[in-house]
C-alpha cells in the first residue's frame, strides 16, 4: 500500500514538472490548462492549445496524416533505431534542411504496458535516439528540443498490439519561432 501511493506520488511530482515546463516554454497553454481533468492527464483542449501557440496559420499541418513529418516507430520495450525508422528519420531530416526556418519538438510516446514512470524514461530516451540520429545528419541542436509524454498520449486508445505498435512512436511537431516566416 504504502508503494502504490509513494508511485502515486512519485507520477504527481513528474507530471507537475512537465507541465510547469511547458507552461514556462508556451505561453498560450496557461488559458486551457485551467480546464485540467486532473494530475498527470493531457486534454484534448491542452493539445490544442500548445500546438496553435506554436503554429502559425500557413504553416506546417498539425495533425498526423496531414502532415510532412513521418512518425517514428520502435519495438517493445526499446529506444533503438530500426533500418525504417533511420530512413523515416532520414527523409524527416531532409524535410528540415529544406525548410531551415522551422524547429521541431520530438515527442516520445509509448504504449501502456509498464509503469508511467517507466514509460516517461522510455518516451525520453525514443526522443533522444531520434535527437542523436538528427544530429548525426546535420541538423542543428538549437533547432531540435525533446519532450516524453510517456503512456499519456495514445495515438490509438486499442488494448493490442496494432495499437501500441501504433503507441510507441516519436512524433515530430514542426513550428516557426516566433519573428521567423
Amino acid at each position: 500500500m504504502i508503494n502504490k501511493s509513494l508511485t502515486a506520488n512519485i507520477k504527481l511530482l513528474l507530471w507537475l514538472v512537465i507541465l510547469s515546463l511547458m507552461l514556462s516554454g508556451c505561453s498560450s497553454l496557461t488559458s486551457s490548462a485551467k480546464g485540467k481533468k486532473g494530475p498527470g492527464s493531457l486534454s484534448e483542449a491542452d493539445l490544442t492549445a500548445q500546438h496553435e501557440g506554436r503554429f502559425a496559420e500557413g504553416s506546417i499541418p498539425l495533425a498526423e496524416g496531414e502532415g510532412v513529418f513521418r512518425d517514428i516507430h520502435f519495438a517493445f520495450n526499446s529506444s533503438e533505431i530500426s533500418g525504417e525508422a533511420m530512413q523515416n528519420i532520414e527523409y524527416n531530416a531532409q524535410i528540415l534542411k529544406e525548410h531551415p526556418n522551422l524547429k521541431v519538438q520530438l515527442e516520445g510516446h509509448c504504449d501502456e504496458r509498464g509503469t508511467a514512470e517507466y514509460n516517461l524514461a522510455l518516451g525520453a530516451d525514443r526522443a533522444r535516439s531520434v535527437y542523436d540520429v538528427l544530429i548525426s545528419l546535420g541538423i542543428p541542436a538549437q533547432r531540435l528540443e525533446t519532450i516524453s509524454y510517456g503512456e499519456e498520449v495514445p495515438l490509438d486508445p486499442g488494448k493490442n498490439e496494432a495499437a501500441w505498435a501504433k503507441n510507441r512512436r516519436v512524433h515530430f511537431s514542426a513550428y516557426r519561432p516566433s519573428g521567423n516566416s
